[in-house]
């Protein structure tokens, strides 16, 4: 297994910087003021060839009132229990300070592997800040600059000697690889013969093309059970998003039944985006706390900005997002916007509704929230509102059962013979409107892809279909295969003419003219 190592010490000494550069991208938030680190943070990274697991925690405070900066300290004491070794930074520059003996005296008693690191070492200004680190008595300090990657080679030795080579090798195990997914082009080239809109094909006779292509029999229903049983060995990755305290970090403590993210009465104290490993009724979850998102026009400072940006990122690469908002300011505007792109991103989405504990009619109230969903995020239609209480517990177990039906849905794949058969019947009732007194012809559909369910129809004059029916079709898709509130993608593509070859005059032959690039045709005279 991957060694788990905590990065340790004093405020800005430059912990999430070497973070970043043993996790092999910007993961935590970096700036020159001290204290930008709040929350633990884990993330896989590699040293050379040997598999880590980090732990950025936040600088080391000698308080223990009720204060946030003593709430963060606790942290930092958790992250070095869970650890398998602790990485002990200085700042070479500033040499050992009295706070880095007192954090020292505190390591010792830890009883784990220390390896002490003299950090922006690189020139010759931090010679004097390694020669004080003896003087700390953990070992011989290794000299290195997270920002530059000097003096990687000398920790990965300093590693080794720390934890002795059982313990070394053993982390070195195997790690499963993900899989992606991509798109089944091969549907629709097994398709390009069938003419779902033909009014001469009879419904036995689309049985048989349906048939004869490969589309409805055994083989695509055993694929799909497999890549439903391959979907359920990932992980979930489910962000939980909205604006600054509205309930984001206690909702997860409750679900963790432990104190693993900082929460107060402060707005704001989450910064980074925090991602925490759970286990649901058997099913992996990847929880993803995150710093809350104000309006555009008030996010002033830069660390804010860098916070709102990892918040996005998160988002993005999230497969559920579960939005959370207070009982008395849900649907506001940044909740809406945060929902949109959700949407746009395809994810799944799920409204949460908290602090429910201080609502007095839950009747009325659930009712009010519901027309408001409906009304203002109609693209998101059919998405479950869940009211719950982080602080209480209270109804947070209807949360989960929600989430895992819309990761479901999301992951859906729908069988071809069906779609198709669902689509004759639909244009068959509401076939798509003439343009410019033309008619538009559907031909085939099949899905492309799921999470989020993607499909392609393939019609004649597609660039020329109105962008109405393009809705009717995917409402009609997520309400007859049971699908709501996930984002449904619908791609209409120009199907081939079948007669496009046969009036191509057969004695043309192309000569080069005097301009670059121009061609003329000559046609013979019988």
């Amino acid at each position: 297994m991957p060694l788990k190592i905590a990065i340790v010490g004093r405020p800005n000494v430059g912990k999430s910087t070497l973070f970043n550069r043993l996790a092999g991208k910007q993961l935590a938030l970096v700036d020159d003021q001290p204290g930008v680190t709040r929350d633990r943070k884990e993330a896989p990274g590699r040293l050379a060839d040997l598999p880590l697991i980090l732990i950025d925690t936040a600088g080391f405070e000698d308080v223990t009132d009720d204060s946030l900066e003593a709430r963060m300290r606790q942290q930092t004491e958790i992250a070095i229990r869970e650890a398998e070794l602790a990485l002990f930074l200085i700042d070479a520059r500033d040499g050992v300070t009295p706070m880095d003996e007192r954090f020292a005296d505190l390591l010792r008693r830890a009883d784990l592997p220390i390896v002490l690191a003299a950090n922006k070492a690189e020139g010759r200004q931090g010679d004097v800040g390694v020669a004080e680190a003896w003087g700390l008595g953990l070992g011989d300090p290794v000299g290195l600059s997270g920002a530059h990657g000097e003096g990687m080679g000398d920790l990965y030795g300093a590693i080794r000697t720390a934890l002795g080579e059982e313990a070394f090798e053993a982390a070195f195990a195997e790690e499963d690889a993900a899989e992606g997914e991509g798109f089944d082009d091969e549907i629709l080239d097994r398709m390009a013969e069938i003419d779902i809109d033909d009014p001469n094909l009879t419904e036995e006779e689309l049985n048989a093309a349906l048939e004869a292509a490969g589309i409805d029999d055994a083989a695509e229903a055993e694929a799909q059970l497999a890549a439903r049983e391959e979907a359920r060995k990932r992980p979930i990755k489910l962000a939980i998003v909205g604006r600054p305290n509205a309930g984001k970090s206690t909702l997860i403590n409750q679900m963790l039944g432990e104190q693993r993210l900082l929460t107060g009465p402060e707005a704001g104290i989450t910064r980074d985006s925090i991602s925490v490993d759970w286990m649901y009724e058997g099913r992996k979850v990847k929880l993803v706390d995150t710093a809350g998102l104000r309006r555009k026009s008030r996010v002033q400072e830069k660390l804010e900005r860098m916070s709102t940006g990892e918040t996005v990122r998160s988002l993005k690469y999230a497969d559920i997002i579960a939005l959370v908002m207070d009982a008395n300011e849900a649907f506001e505007k940044q909740d809406l916007q945060i929902a949109d792109l959700a949407v746009r991103e395809g994810r799944g989405l799920v409204f949460v509704i908290s602090k429910w504990d201080t609502v007095d009619n839950h009747a009325q109230k659930m009712r009010e929230l519901s027309e408001m969903a409906k009304v203002l995020l109609p693209n998101a239609r059919g998405a479950p509102v869940v009211t719950l209480s982080g602080l209480t517990g209270k109804r947070v177990d209807r949360f989960m059962p929600a989430v895992a039906k819309v990761h479901q849905d999301w992951s859906a794949r729908v069988k071809t013979g069906d779609l198709n058969r669902w689509l004759r019947y639909t244009i068959e009732r509401h076939p798509p409107p003439s343009v410019h007194g033309k008619r538009i012809k559907p031909r085939y559909m099949a899905q492309m892809k799921a999470r989020p369910p993607t499909f392609v129809l393939m019609a004649s004059r597609a660039e020329h279909m109105p962008e109405q029916y393009k809705r009717f079709l995917t409402n009609g898709i997520r309400e007859a295969f049971d699908m709501p509130g996930v984002p449904i993608r619908l791609f209409v593509r120009q199907s081939a003419n079948p007669y496009g070859d046969k009036y191509k005059p057969q004695n043309q032959k192309k000569t080069s003219g005097r301009g670059k690039g121009k061609t003329r045709s000559i046609n013979k005279r019988s």
